[in-house]
């Protein structure tokens, strides 16, 4: 029996990460558009050359999600595929790998097909991705109980992030340009977590790198119980910074271990430069 995971270009997991033969990793890229130019979220991608662009672009820059033929091409190469995706609520890639499901299994109905919307991004989709290959290397062909183990991977998982540039965010209109400038001149960083249904929440702003991991800690520690827990890092050209908080977090916290990875293009896009998420 052939397997697929299938995630779109949000989550950072490396195909090396696989183990080789038991399983394939398929990325569905999305799309950013940065003025007159399209960027395709895949393994190409220069995220420099794509932070550079929005720097120069005074308009706003916006994102297309896949369509479902690509996710289609991805599930109809294997007997079975679970696919992980952004939230719901901040793309509609999650919408377009369901209709690509319902395409599938329309024409292959002995096809197993499961789509899992994250309700986060990032080092979620990681962590998703590590498990599923956990439960097949172990012999677990039970598909069924697959999923529900994974949407039970979901419930548990909580994300945080902070951000100390809002040019994206005034440029698309969703903070105000007197804001974002106050904020980047006073070196507030802004820190928001992700609610269970996969929106984005403020839940605090520190001033100056040392306050902000500090403060990032203590929202951890508040939320569960981190023992043992696998930490995802994702960074956005700021790999000193993810390598401070790593520290922290295995100084401080009760965890199984961190790792840390550069951001794709379009966690690199929301982000933005000195951008750090955290998912565990």
């Amino acid at each position: 029996m052939k397997w697929n995971i299938v995630c779109d270009s949000s989550g950072e997991l490396p195909p090396a990460q696989l183990i080789p033969g038991k399983l394939d990793r398929k990325v569905v890229p999305l799309t950013l558009l940065v003025g007159d130019r399209s960027y395709v979220d895949d393994d190409t991608l220069d995220v420099e050359e794509l932070l550079q662009a929005m720097a120069r672009e005074t308009g706003p820059s916006s994102t297309a999600c896949p369509s479902p033929a690509a996710f289609a091409e991805a599930f109809e190469d294997a007997d079975c595929s679970l696919c992980f995706t952004i939230s719901g609520n901040l793309s509609g890639t999650y919408a377009s790998a369901v209709t690509a499901r319902d395409m599938v299994l329309e024409n292959h109905p002995e096809k197993k097909i499961f789509v899992l919307d994250s309700c986060s991004t990032s080092g979620s989709l990681v962590l998703l991705a590590r498990k599923a290959q956990e439960l097949i290397a172990s012999g677990n062909e039970d598909f069924d109980d697959i999923c529900r183990q994974l949407q039970a991977c979901v419930d548990k998982q909580y994300t945080i992030f902070t951000l100390e540039n809002f040019d994206n965010l005034v440029k698309n209109g969703r903070m105000k340009p007197l804001l974002g400038t106050l904020l980047h001149t006073l070196g507030i960083h802004v820190i928001a977590d992700s609610s269970p249904e996969g929106t984005i929440r403020v839940i605090d702003k520190a001033r100056g790198e040392k306050r902000t991991l500090r403060n990032m800690l203590s929202h951890m520690e508040k939320f569960k119980d981190c023992a043992g827990a696998e930490v995802i890092i994702s960074h956005c050209k700021n790999l000193e910074g993810a390598r401070k908080l790593k520290e922290q977090i295995l100084q401080t916290l009760p965890v199984k271990s961190v790792d840390l990875y550069g951001c794709r293009g379009l966690t690199t896009f929301y982000a933005m430069e000195k951008g750090l998420i955290v998912v565990f």
